[in-house]
């Protein structure tokens, strides 16, 4: 990998870290392309079943690098090239959202912008208390990208993610909390130990049923219950196709805890 974005796989958890710490892990045009990369290949990757996103140093993401953006606003390309690029990087969102296996967030201090709505992207966000997070498009005359639009009004209904996006609040880890931004806050001190313990988890779960949670949710914020039920019936047969099931069905009877594979 770059020097920007950095991977490790152990156990099933691959961790991706933002590594840009001297300017709070902020997105460019070769994290943004790498990150998306690195996400489809995990998709695609059996040894993979969880994905870690967070960042080097004192931050998660800051978002657009706009110092990048001022010093150099047309970047030699015309319109729809650049909006054709920056559709390509933000499509690690949708990525982190829809494929198949849990997505986690990893925040230490500011998810702001495009980083944000990163975190959002993921099924679960975990927080520091000093975490510090905010639209921040509003603030600098942008209109929100990588997803933000879509994440926040299903997150905190419509009003919320009008006043949240014009106004750019900055909000501590509690008030992400209060708003269902975050799902967990830990403390300082067992903040390691915790995340550890939250993911491992999820890699020690049942990697196929998680991915058909994830569709029949996914499905079910845009459809119908006609069609909910339907995508649950075929999905719910697949599962009880797995190894995983006829593990946890054998625990069962044998009263014990079941020790998935995740196939």
């Amino acid at each position: 990998m770059s020097e920007v974005l950095t991977q490790t796989l152990e156990n099933g958890v691959l961790t991706l870290t933002m590594n840009r710490p001297e300017v709070r892990n902020a997105l460019n045009d070769e994290m943004g392309r790498l990150l998306t990369e690195s996400l489809q290949a995990a998709a695609e990757n059996p040894d993979v079943r969880v994905v870690v996103l967070t960042g080097a140093g004192q931050a998660f993401c800051s978002g657009g690098d706009v110092k990048s953006m001022a010093a150099n606003p047309g970047r030699g390309a015309t319109p729809d090239g650049r909006v054709r690029s920056l559709r390509r990087r933000a499509d690690a969102t949708r990525l982190l959202h829809e494929m198949n296996k849990p997505t986690v967030a990893v925040i230490r201090g500011a998810a702001a912008g495009a980083g944000l709505a990163l975190a959002l992207g993921c099924d679960f966000r975990l927080a520091l208390p000093d975490a510090k997070m905010t639209t921040a498009f509003g603030k600098v005359g942008l209109a929100g990208d990588y997803g933000m639009s879509y994440f926040l009004p299903r997150l905190v209904g419509g009003a919320k993610a009008r006043e949240l996006l014009m106004l750019s609040p900055l909000l501590t880890a509690k008030d992400a909390l209060a708003l269902n931004l975050v799902t967990r806050v830990f403390e300082g001190a067992e903040f390691e130990a915790k995340v550890a313990e939250f993911v491992n988890a999820l890699a020690s779960g049942p990697t196929i049923t998680y991915g058909y949670m994830k569709d029949n949710l996914n499905d079910a914020m845009n459809g119908s219950l006609t069609a909910s039920i339907e995508g649950e019936a075929q999905r719910q047969v697949r599962c009880m196709a797995t190894a995983d099931h006829a593990e946890a069905s054998k625990a069962f009877v044998e009263k014990r805890a079941p020790v998935f594979k995740g196939e």
